[in-house]
């Protein structure tokens, strides 16, 4: 699916390595502790390959994100994911959405929206006044 320039995706992991947000762009992405993963958490408890998020094509033209436990062939991670505090398999990704993967081994979706009009009118008192003293006069004398 092209890029949506009016929505942002993004996850804010926090591992044992500490915070830092990953943009959510691809069609794809495979989460675990194994270096070739495209979103490596870094932690013991973390399976190599825990789980994998798919893009998902909306039917207004946007796209949302749906994460599941496991790696891509479906070979369940050791601990599994608890997501807003319930053990799920699978979840269809809601702004603010927590998913621990293990002890202090989490992320937070992010889903931002911007309006692709401008949804508030111009200020109608931003002018420019120029001081009549300022203005440099030509020649009047031609």
């Amino acid at each position: 699916m092209p890029f949506d320039p009016y929505q942002s995706h993004f996850l804010i992991v926090k591992d044992d390595t500490g915070e830092r947000e990953e943009r959510l762009e691809n069609s794809h992405y495979s989460i675990g502790r194994d270096s070739e993963c495209d979103i490596r958490l870094i932690s013991q408890f973390v399976s190599r390959y825990h789980a994998t998020i798919e893009q998902l094509a909306n039917p207004d033209g946007t796209c949302s994100y749906h994460i599941k436990d496991g790696d891509q062939n479906g070979k369940p991670s050791a601990n599994g994911l608890l997501i807003n505090g319930r053990r799920l398999r699978a979840h269809d990704l809601r702004d603010r959405d927590e998913v621990i993967f293990g002890p202090h081994v989490r992320v937070i979706y992010h889903l931002l929206r911007r309006d692709a009009y401008a949804t508030v009118p111009p200020d109608e008192f931003d002018i420019t006044l120029i001081n009549p003293g300022t203005a440099e006069l030509d020649n009047l004398d031609e």
